[in-house]
């Protein structure tokens, strides 16, 4: 972090301490306002006590179903453009007319003009895979995810599988959250192929202040895709021996989250959990290239393997767009 208190674009690196020593910085100024104590404040506590009392995964679904309802024109249209004046949504990135959409799940939903989300950066650096704001970041240390200050939760319990989630230790991870506002598709941060899926059933809870600060391993509990993204590597270079890891959380109200390339969905009526290994058949993927959406607003969790990637940590809160460059892969 710079003397004037302004974060470093880049994590510097002229030996290991002094990055440690700013990466640290870093973190530890990553967090909202008001999370000194870690302890949720009183009207959080009420408010994880009420959504306790409600079917909170049958009110999602039911929410996507509104959303996907098809109005009348006129009261389509004007149903799209209030919702698009409250969030703040910039109309003129949208790749169709309002008059295109024929449901408010459909608008939310909608694509972007190709030149609204340029991709940044050359093939050795990752790119930010969804619209939003930066969450918790940093390294992965002693098995454990940062939520927000004094909430941790085992990456072992975000991955379901103990064994795997070991590999990670030292490696950096960080969360992207997603607001009505924003863009809804999700893109790879680097070329390669997904070669794994794994869907784990979950509860919904909200992502926001009461979930982030009311509820433990939220992220672990919570509906959720784990995605392995295997990376292209250079001609010649050595193979990474772990993929970088996209994990795609549900919400309340988030309808559900869907693939570009197959059909596992969150949130379905019988939820089972899933892996599949999709082996010679796992698609290929240019960087920056879309391999889901949410219905509705929800947060992406990328985790790199150790040693073979950086990522430039910033604040919580700051602004970010897909295909901006936020890291890199290391020679």
């Amino acid at each position: 972090m710079a003397d004037d208190g302004a974060p470093e674009n880049r994590i510097a690196s002229p030996g290991r301490h002094d990055r440690d020593v700013r990466e640290r910085r870093i973190v530890e100024t990553n967090l909202p306002d008001g999370a000194g104590s870690d302890e949720p404040g009183s009207w959080i506590r009420l408010a994880v006590v009420l959504l306790h009392l409600v079917p909170r995964n049958a009110i999602s679904r039911w929410a996507g179903r509104v959303a996907s309802l098809r109005l009348p024109g006129p009261l389509q249209r004007a149903e799209i453009r209030l919702f698009a004046r409250l969030a703040g949504v910039d109309l003129e990135e949208a790749r169709e007319p309002v008059e295109a959409y024929v449901s408010l799940q459909d608008f939310f939903t909608r694509r972007l003009r190709p030149e609204a989300r340029p991709i940044q950066g050359d093939e050795r650096s990752l790119v930010s895979p969804c619209d939003g704001v930066w969450g918790a970041a940093g390294r992965i240390r002693s098995g454990m995810l940062v939520q927000v200050k004094g909430r941790r939760y085992p990456v072992a319990e975000l991955l379901g599988d103990a064994d795997l989630a070991s590999r990670y230790e030292g490696g950096f991870f960080a969360t992207f959250y997603l607001s009505p506002r924003d863009y809804h598709r999700f893109h790879t941060p680097a070329a390669g192929r997904i070669r794994r899926l794994d869907y784990h059933p979950g509860s919904l809870w909200p992502v926001n202040a009461i979930g982030l600060h009311g509820i433990d391993r939220l992220f672990a509990r919570n509906e959720r895709i784990c995605a392995y993204l295997e990376v292209d590597e250079d001609s010649g270079a050595e193979r990474s021996p772990l993929p970088l890891v996209l994990v795609a959380v549900g919400a309340m109200m988030v309808g559900s989250v869907r693939l570009a390339f197959d059909d596992l969905r969150t949130n379905p009526r019988d939820r089972k959990a899933v892996r599949r290994d999709l082996g010679e058949r796992a698609p290929s993927f240019f960087r920056g290239q879309e391999w889901g959406h949410f219905e509705f607003g929800s947060t992406i969790l990328l985790l790199t393997p150790p040693s073979r990637y950086e990522i430039d940590l910033q604040p919580l809160g700051s602004a970010v767009r897909m295909g901006e460059v936020i890291g890199r892969r290391l020679a």
